[in-house]
């Protein structure tokens, strides 16, 4: 129905709204291309913990900013704040306990 498509969109303009120049994270280049995105590696900026050249398809980029990236080469490494405790990841599975079951489905439309 494209809501992830506009929700994506709405996104991106608000952070550019903020000043945020480009925006990198993972993801499936058949969906996140429509909006723009690219592989990362057309930047020059490398994946965390892989060696140059391998492949990293997952890893895309979009400038907010045209000409933002410009020059900018190197290795993207994902803030600490991004992984979870493990002692957080336990609370988290017993609180998920507490919602109903639900039965992950394939919609049409879905990439997977």
């Amino acid at each position: 129905m494209g809501y992830g498509k506009l929700l994506l969109d709405y996104s991106l303009e608000k952070a550019k709204e903020l000043g945020f120049g480009a925006v990198c994270f993972e993801g499936n280049i058949d969906f996140y291309g429509k909006s723009g995105f690219k592989f990362a590696s057309k930047y020059g900026i490398r994946y965390h913990g892989l060696p140059e050249g391998e492949d990293a398809s997952f890893f895309l980029c979009k400038e907010l900013i045209l000409g933002y990236l410009n020059g900018v080469t190197g290795e993207y490494s994902t803030p600490e704040g991004y992984f979870a405790v493990e002692k957080d990841a336990i609370g988290f599975k017993e609180y998920e306990k507490t919602f109903p079951f639900k039965e992950k489905l394939k919609l049409p439309g879905q990439l997977f």
